[in-house]
Parts: C-alpha cells; structure tokens; sequence
C-alpha cells in the first residue's frame, strides 16, 4: 500500500502546485504509514524528477513516451490509474488544475475509487478517512467520509505551504501499455499564456478593471506587478474588450485562482469575478468608490484613483 501523487511540469520544471500536492501527499502518508510515490508524466531532467524528493516523496516514476508529451487528460488517467495499480496505491493526490479536472472523473472510474475535489486540509484519520473541501467557490466547506477502498484527494492551490528538504527520490522509468482508446481524444497543440509569471501558480496577483479606462494605461498595473513580481489578470469585461488577452480574466467563468495576495485595481467586485478570486488569502482593493461592493470581501481597501494610488504604491514597494 502507498500514496501516489500525480506532479504536473511545466516546460520541465514541476510546477508550483504540483509540489505542494508532493508534500501533502507525503504528509498523508506519514499519517497511514505507507510511502509517497510520484508519477511525472513528460519531459524533464533526472535532476528536476528527483527533486521531488525535497517535497517529501521517496521515490520517482517516469513516464516518457513522446506520445505524452502533450497534456491529455484520457491518457494520462490510464497512465496513473496504471501506476496506482503498480503500487498497489489505496491513496492518490494530485492539485486540482484544469488538467486535473479532466483526469479525476477518469481515474476514480477506472479504479473504482472515491473522489474528493478542492481538498483543504490533510484527512482526519480518528474514524475512518474524512477530508475538509471548499465548495460555493469557497463561500463554505464540507465534509466527505471516502469509504471506498481507494480515495482521490485533488487539493485546492495554495492551501498547503510545502517545506523543503535536502533529500532526492530515486527514479525510475515507468512505460505503461497504453492502446488506441487513450487517445481517442488527440491534443493538437496549446497555447500558453506568456509573462514571467504565470496566473494559476502565482503567489501574488495584481488585477485590474475597467476603472483603468483602456488599454493605454495599463502600464501602472503592469509596473506594480513587477515590483511585486507578481501575474497580471483582469476583469471580464476587460477581456471581452480586448484590453487584455483572455488567458488573464479571472472570475466565474474564468481562471478561478487563490494566491496569497490579490490585489483588485479599479474593479467594482461583482460576484461573478468574486467566483474567482475569493479563495485568496489576502485581498486588497483599490477603488475610488467607497460604494464599492468588493469592499465588502476586502481584507484591506484604499478609497483612492488608481491612477494616483498604484504609482505610490509600486514607488513604496520598490523603496521595500
């Protein structure tokens, strides 16, 4: 018995996400006393597979074959399920990503298993095996007894701060039988969003809206955004104008993201964009109408221009 966790790269490198589901999985292993098994799936160096060994897994399985090499939900759910049953795995954790969200259902079918989605807290093992998931887009929680005899825990992003250690896993390649029916659905191609840092994994958001007036003036947002070293994003209206790509709409029917800080520029708060971005730990709003209905969900606010107020603020960040 062990605990599988699938880890998603990116360009080579694991991803954010992907090692927090590392050491949660590991966590949930030192619970029931088994081990923590990655499964990578795709192009990376032994030296990046290994590295999950600092978030708490003890050992690596690599699937490489070029089939894979673009994300494909079908297939890989038959590559998991197939490393599951190799490890003979009663547990599998994997973050909760728009690939995730396309294997689970899979997966739970092929092996029968029970499925939890947007997990937040490590089980509570005392009488049988009960996970905390955020639900209504985080205005609540449930909880879920997972009887079956193998659980899926996708974790919800940012709900678990990994700590790193020295330590490497050993790897090992993993080439499972995969037929035609996997890849009944064939991937094409995809397009990534660009920028130094990437909306679903960042840690720190600056998001702006129609209060910016255009797009010619979204350099200020732009700037503090930098300073921070934070992903840009956008409101939806916003996007459906073509002031910005539609890879940074955040919102009900956007990226739903949760990063540490998020700050919301010249955004009235309606509660399709709140959909989005209320999972975030800390929210700041910028907005020269006291009104404002994000002030409600703001855990700090500044009644102020945006054109005055992110200029001083990317000044005082870059004076930090």
């Amino acid at each position: 018995m062990s605990v599988l966790i699938f880890a998603e790269v990116d360009e080579g490198k694991l991803k954010k996400s992907s090692q927090e589901a590392i050491f949660y999985g590991a966590k949930v292993a030192e619970q029931t006393g088994t081990t923590a098994t990655a499964i990578i799936v795709g192009e990376a160096s032994d030296t990046e597979l290994a590295s999950a060994g600092r978030f708490g897994a003890t050992k690596v399985l690599h699937a490489a074959d070029s089939k894979l090499a673009e994300p494909n939900g079908m297939a890989y759910a038959s590559v998991v399920a197939a490393a599951a049953q190799q490890e003979g795995a009663n547990v599998i954790v994997l973050a909760k990503s728009s690939l995730a969200d396309a294997m689970t259902a899979r997966l739970a079918g092929k092996l029968k298993a029970a499925l939890a989605a947007n997990v937040v807290e490590l089980p509570d093992l005392s009488n049988g095996f009960r996970v905390k998931s955020s639900i209504y887009t985080g205005k609540a929680f449930a909880y879920n007894d997972l009887k079956a005899d193998v659980k899926i825990l996708a974790i919800k992003k940012n709900t678990i701060t990994p700590e790193e250690s020295e330590a490497t896993a050993p790897v090992e390649a993993f080439t499972p039988a995969l037929n035609d029916k996997d890849f009944a659905i064939a991937v094409k191609g995809s397009e990534k969003a660009s920028g130094d840092v990437l909306l679903p994994e960042a840690d720190v958001v600056v998001s702006a809206g129609r209060g910016l007036k255009g797009p010619e003036n979204w350099g200020i947002v732009e700037d503090l955004a930098n300073a921070l070293h934070a992903a840009t994003a956008c409101s939806k209206p916003v996007s459906d104008l073509d002031w910005r790509p539609h890879a940074e709409h955040v919102g009900q029917t956007g990226l739903k993201i949760s990063p540490n800080l998020y700050i919301a520029c010249g955004i009235s708060g309606a509660i399709q964009h709140l959909a989005g971005v209320n999972s975030s730990k800390v929210i700041v709003v910028i907005n020269k109408d006291p009104e404002a209905p994000f002030f409600k969900s703001a855990d700090y606010g500044i009644v102020g221009d945006v054109f005055d107020v992110l200029p001083r603020l990317t000044k005082a960040v870059k004076a930090l």
